[in-house]
C-alpha cells in the first residue's frame, strides 16, 4: 500500500514537473518572439533617419511630414508592451505613408537611387516585421490557451504564470503596409 501511494506521489510530481516545463518553454518562446520583433523594428527605427534626411534634400518645404515621421518613430521606440508598441507602430506606419506620398508629387525623388534603396529595404523590414508578429502571437496564443486550460491552469496558478498581450493593431487603416511605389507604372 506504501509503495503504490509513493508510485502516485512520483507520477503527480512528475506530471506537475512536465506542465510547468511546457508553461516555461512557452513563456522562454514569447519572450524570444518578442525580441524578434524588437529587433525587427529596430532595424526600422535604424533606416528612418537616413529616408527623413534623402527626402530632406528634395522636399524641404515638407517640414511638417518629415517632422511627424521623426515624432512617431521616437515615440514607437520609447513605447513599452504589445499595446503601446501595437499603438506607436500604427502612428509610424502612418507618418511613413506620407513620406512615401512625397515621392508621387517630387518625381526627382523617385529617381534617386538611395531613395528607391532605402524603400526596398523598408518593404523587406515590413515582411519581416509581419513575420516576427505572426509568430509572437501564435505562442501568445499557445501560452494563453496552455494557461486556462485543465490542469495547466492550476500550474499557471501557482507559479504566477500570466498570460500575455498580443501583438494587434487596431485600426484598419493601420493595419495595411506602408505603400512602397517603385515608378515605373505610369512611366511614359
Amino acid at each position: 500500500m506504501i509503495l503504490a501511494l509513493l508510485v502516485i506521489v512520483v507520477l503527480l510530481v512528475v506530471f506537475v514537473i512536465g506542465m510547468y516545463n511546457g508553461l516555461v518553454r512557452l513563456k522562454v518562446q514569447c519572450d524570444n518572439a518578442w525580441s524578434d520583433i524588437d529587433v525587427q523594428l529596430k532595424r526600422r527605427y535604424d533606416l528612418i533617419p537616413n529616408l527623413v534626411e534623402t527626402v530632406k534634400g528634395y522636399a524641404a518645404h515638407e517640414k511638417g511630414t518629415l517632422e511627424g515621421v521623426v515624432a512617431a518613430r521616437n515615440s514607437a521606440m520609447s513605447a513599452q508592451g504589445p499595446e503601446a508598441k501595437a499603438q506607436a507602430e500604427g502612428m509610424l506606419t502612418s507618418a511613413l505613408r506620407q513620406v512615401f506620398a512625397l515621392a508621387e508629387a517630387y518625381p526627382q525623388l523617385k529617381a534617386v537611387e538611395s531613395f528607391t534603396q532605402l524603400q526596398q529595404s523598408l518593404s523587406q523590414i515590413e515582411d519581416s516585421i509581419q513575420n516576427a508578429r505572426r509568430y509572437y502571437n501564435a505562442v501568445v496564443r499557445d501560452l494563453n490557451t496552455k494557461i486556462v486550460q485543465f490542469p495547466s491552469n492550476i500550474i499557471a496558478g501557482m507559479f504566477n504564470i500570466k498570460p500575455r498581450e498580443f501583438f494587434e493593431i487596431n485600426a484598419p487603416a493601420e493595419r495595411e503596409a506602408p505603400k512602397v511605389s517603385f515608378g515605373g507604372a505610369g512611366a511614359a
